[in-house]
């Protein structure tokens, strides 16, 4: 009796070939078309708003803050004051701030998330791509799309509040908007498109996590609202370290981080002068511009008394510099959550 065998088939035949690339994209793309159309449409609405009040303070501007002359009167002091309040709810960019939250938690929190939930991982986990690839090609995609569309609105943004920074505003009683000013410094720039990928970045981590679509949005809001404060209150005035001058000239456009006095040398006190220093020495001041006393005469008052200011500020000239270091370290963290996303699959039991 004779046996037939066949043949041992070679060894790069035992396992199927790998799913290539372009084919996860295209299920990538299917499978979060919604959700990228949602971003589309959510972006596109507030760049039509934006457009259409930014016209309107466009307009404001040219036709009171920078025609009114003299720049010193009270007349034009009103006038600044009527600009500020033009389209008030966007002014300080507070309600803007929550675009990159909102992205990360209904665009990256649900795209692993609803996956775990639903147990279709575990299907996309028999197609032969590998479960590291699979994670990758769902989520860089995504995070470069959504980047790449709010950086878009960022040049928009940074249209919008152009007359706010316009040079001469100091003296219209603008001083208090800087180019550091907290609630617009990261709408502009490249900072807008980075704390948008890295509440993504966040969103899909949060996702893989929680395995649940709604504890991911929580987590997500949770999570970006205490980066956006660490960031905005304790981290950003560190980037360099900040000048100090010895004299009332420092720059309105500058952003101040702390002020003191000293007399013969010692500290006398931080901060503004105290009520009793000034009565003693400086009650028979002037008013300036608008009614008020200058900051500027104050300090000249106390110098006279032998009282120096010394400032520690960030001029404005920093603030590119300013923006590239905040991009730099929100894309590194990104990178670095989203790596952590998918080692984090790959130790997933199925």
């Amino acid at each position: 009796m004779t046996t037939l065998a066949m043949p041992a088939r070679p060894e790069e035949d035992a396992s199927p070939r790998p799913v290539p690339w372009r084919r996860m994209a295209w299920v990538t793309w299917r499978q979060h078309r919604i959700a990228l159309a949602g971003v589309a449409a959510f972006l596109g609405a507030l760049a039509v708003c934006l457009w259409l009040a930014g016209l309107k303070t466009h307009h404001a501007y040219a036709a009171t803050v920078a025609a009114c002359r003299p720049v010193a009167s009270a007349a034009c002091g009103g006038m600044s004051t009527s600009f500020i309040g033009t389209n008030g709810f966007l002014a300080n960019g507070l309600i803007l701030q929550a675009v990159p939250a909102l992205i990360g938690a209904f665009a990256g929190a649900p795209v692993l998330a609803r996956e775990f939930e639903t147990g279709t991982f575990r299907y996309a986990w028999t197609l032969g791509f590998g479960r590291w690839r699979w994670a990758l090609a769902k989520l860089v995609p995504l995070a470069v799309a959504v980047a790449a569309a709010t950086g878009a609105l960022s040049v928009l943004l940074s249209w919008y509040y152009r007359p706010y920074f316009a040079p001469g505003n100091q003296s219209l009683g603008l001083a208090e908007v800087t180019p550091f000013f907290p609630g617009l410094f990261d709408l502009r720039g490249v900072a807008f498109a980075a704390w948008t990928l890295a509440a993504f970045a966040i969103g899909a981590l949060a996702g893989m996590i929680a395995r649940r679509v709604v504890p991911a949005i929580a987590a997500t809001l949770a999570a970006y609202a205490g980066l956006a404060f660490a960031a905005g209150g304790l981290l950003r005035q560190h980037y360099l370290t900040p000048l100090v001058a010895g004299n009332p000239n420092v720059p309105a456009s500058a952003w101040i981080m702390s002020q003191w006095w000293t007399k013969n040398g010692k500290l006398a006190f931080t901060g503004s002068p105290p009520d009793s220093l000034i009565n003693q020495f400086c009650s028979s001041l002037p008013s300036g511009p608008f009614g008020k006393t200058s900051q500027q005469t104050f300090v000249q008052c106390l110098a006279q008394h032998g009282y120096t200011q010394w400032t520690s500020y960030q001029p404005a000239s920093r603030f590119w510099p300013f923006q590239w270091i905040e991009g730099g370290w929100l894309l590194a963290l990104s990178a670095l959550l989203v790596a952590v996303t998918i080692w984090l699959v790959r130790r997933r039991a199925a």
